[in-house]
Parts: C-alpha cells; structure tokens; sequence
C-alpha cells in the first residue's frame, strides 16, 4: 500500500476514487496527477517539489498521487510510459502533462498555466523587488534580492541572470561568470543575454579608449579591429545603433573576418538587448540584408 498523505490538498488517489477525485474534482479546481513508483529515484526528487509548489498554492489546485504499482489499469487508461509523468486536468480532462524531473521554476510555470489564480511565489517576489531595483540602478539592492529568491529557488533562471547581471554592473565579473556557471539551462534567454553581458564587460577592459579608437578608425577605415574595438567601447556607453554600425560595415566589408566574429558579437548585442527590442529587430534586418542579399 502506498503511504497516506494527510494533506487536502495533496491526495492519494487509487482506481476507486479516480473519477471522484480527479475527473469530477477538476470540474472545481484543477488537479495535478502525479504518476510514481516507489522504486522511481526521480520521483523521489520530484513528488516533494510538486508537493511543495501545491501548498504554497493553498487550495488554488490539487495535487493527486497514484502508484502505477498498485494502480495499473489507470497508468495503462492514461498511457503512462514512465514515471515520473505528471498530467493536469482541468473540467474533468487532461490539458497538459510532462514527463521527468524538471526544475522547479519549470514546474511553477507549468501548475500557474492551469491555475492562473495563484499567485506569485516569495521567490517571485523577491525577482520583481531585484527587477525594479536594477532598473533604479541600485546594483547591490538588486543582487542581494536576487541572492534571497535563490536561497528560495536555487534553479531560477530569471534569477540567476539577474544576480550576474547585476554583479556585471558592479564590476564584479569573477563572480557573475561564476553565478552564471550554476545555470542548468544554459539556453534560457534570460540567461544567454547575461552571458552574452558578461562576454562583452569582459572583452570592454581590453578595447582600449574610446576617443583613440574613434581617431584609428577616421585614420584607417579598414583597420577592422579597431572598428571592431570601437563597437565594443561605443556599446558600453549605450551608443547601440551606433555600435551595431560598426559590425556591419565590418561583415559588409570582409564577412569572415576574425572567423565570422564581427557577426558573433552582432549577435551578442541582440541577445542582450532581448529578440523584440527596437534596436535588435532594425540591425537584424540589416544584417539579414547583408547577408541575404
């Protein structure tokens, strides 16, 4: 027999109350079904995350466990191939599902898309008091906030990307490459733009001065490496169009050179900047331009 979970919110569900409480409960709230095994390792990593983000939900939904052991005929009506498999109904069908351990920012998405009434986790908190602080230029405010929601939720991207951030901001590059060195995900946006930060704050030091580097340019059009130079030192006073020039005349002129490299860091500019921002959708088009026609 499976152990019983003393918890309104968190239920032990078998082949005779299935439908009461999972079919007919998901008509009031919505239900995650936990689909494990005693003998599952992962689900033993899994089964207290989800229990965990349940009862921060309080009461917004339910979190239903079957054993697959003991209940067969559900996991073969269900057609659950492994565990664990988590799967949300809602109205009395399921709407979505993974299968796996996932992180636990993850999972939060995943539980906030069929229970849109819960509302924001501490960690959550704690990332929009950082967001707000960074955007008011308070670096060390917005870190130690960033620091907190982590001690909350050691996996969250947003979170990662800003503390790195925000220790880019007070030159404190060792430990942003460190911060973000921690990151599972290392293709999450938030967390590609921070690198893409920390990449280009390091590579600033050794650009040299910007008035001299504007003089070698006006001097030698085509010395690419001083105009290469030059966009890294204009970025960092927020000059981005102009920035962005640079790279082009480079790619426009000679688009191998330093192996493609004027176009990298093009694309490291993007990637901070976000994908929608004015300045990325007008460079990308005239890269596309470029490089297309």
């Amino acid at each position: 027999m499976q152990e019983q979970v003393n918890n309104s919110n968190i239920i032990d569900v078998d082949m005779s109350n299935f439908v009461a409480q999972v079919i007919e409960k998901s008509s009031q709230v919505p239900v995650i079904v936990d689909f494990c095994a005693p003998w599952c390792e992962p689900c033993k990593t899994l089964g207290p995350t989800l229990e965990k983000l349940v009862n921060e939900a309080d009461g917004a939904v339910i979190l239903a466990k079957i054993n697959i052991d003991e209940n067969q005929e559900i996991a073969a009506q269900m057609q659950i191939r492994s565990v664990p498999t988590v799967v949300a109904f809602v109205e009395g069908r399921p709407v979505d599902a993974f299968a796996g351990v996932k992180p636990e920012s993850e999972i939060r998405d995943f539980i906030t898309k069929v229970a849109p009434d819960i509302g924001p986790s501490e960690s959550e908190q704690m990332i929009s008091i950082a967001a707000d602080a960074y955007e008011q230029g308070n670096y060390e405010e917005a870190g130690s906030a960033y620091s907190q929601a982590l001690q909350l939720d050691s996996e969250n991207n947003a979170a990662i990307a800003g503390l790195a951030s925000a220790l880019i901001k007070l030159g404190d590059l060792e430990n942003a490459g460190h911060v973000l060195s921690g990151a599972k995900d290392k293709n999450d946006p938030a967390v590609t733009a921070a690198q893409a930060a920390l990449d280009t704050a390091e590579q600033i030091g050794d650009v040299g001065d910007l008035e001299e580097l504007k003089k070698k340019v006006e001097k030698n059009a085509d010395d690419y490496q001083a105009r290469f130079d030059l966009a890294i030192a204009l970025w960092a006073t927020d000059a981005r169009g102009e920035a962005a020039d640079h790279l082009l005349y480079i790619i426009a002129a000679d688009k191998d050179w330093q192996e493609d490299g004027a176009r990298k860091q093009l694309v490291k500019f993007f990637e901070m900047a976000g994908p929608m921002d004015p300045f990325t959708v007008g460079a990308r088009r005239k890269l596309s331009s470029l490089l297309y026609s």
